[in-house]
């Protein structure tokens, strides 16, 4: 009888220990959680690593369009709005141009005939603290490249990695966005050429209406 009395003592001695420890765990997830929100809003940590908020880069995001749209102008910021690349003409004798990609090789190719020549192979991580990564957000990317090509063209190539087209970038998609950037500039002609003539029909109609 003491025997078992002693045995149960024991079992429910270890079941209210389980119960307490989870207890204890589960106030420490809840505190570590808290914590998290305070340090990180809107990200909580789970194995050791902060948990994606999707969020977080998509205002990331909007910020860096801002600041784009703030420094280039305005035909360089539809083109990045409408294709979601920068044409940035060369500095070097002229003659050939860049494609500017977020997060790709810069590409180098001849307008006149669309034949591609390199690609250049450059970085810009994000140094920012306390969330810098090594990924900038698209817009950040494309915006650090056009600035650099616009500085230093020289020193920017000179220090990328060069290979032949191809490598990273399809060829047959850039043969598709060098068609939709020939089809974007001829949008934007039209578009022009339309607005210059309207304010002079203006003209010519109410000249009539005065002769009238």
């Amino acid at each position: 009888m003491i025997l078992a009395l002693a045995t149960a003592a024991l079992v429910l001695a270890a079941l209210l220990w389980e119960l307490s420890r989870e207890r204890v765990r589960a106030g420490a997830r809840r505190l570590a959680g808290r914590a998290a929100r305070m340090l990180w809003p809107g990200g909580e940590r789970e194995q050791g690593e902060w948990s994606y908020d999707p969020g977080r880069e998509r205002r990331a995001e909007l910020r860096a369009r801002a600041l784009m749209r703030s420094c280039v102008n305005e035909e360089e910021w539809a083109m990045y709005r409408d294709l979601g690349f920068l044409r940035v003409a060369g500095g070097a004798g002229g003659g050939y141009a860049y494609l500017v990609y977020p997060h790709r090789p810069l590409l180098a190719y001849v307008p006149d005939t669309g034949e591609l020549l390199s690609e250049y192979c450059v970085a810009f991580p994000d140094r920012s603290r306390p969330y810098g990564s090594a990924r900038l957000p698209d817009a950040d990317d494309v915006l650090a490249k056009w600035m650099a090509l616009r500085a230093d063209e020289r020193a920017l190539i000179a220090d990328a990695n060069v290979h032949l087209p191809g490598r990273q970038l399809d060829p047959e998609r850039v043969a598709r966005d060098l068609g939709r950037l020939v089809a974007w500039d001829d949008a934007r002609d039209r578009g022009a050429r339309a607005r210059t003539r309207a304010p002079a029909r203006a003209g010519r109609l109410a000249g009539s209406v005065r002769a009238a």
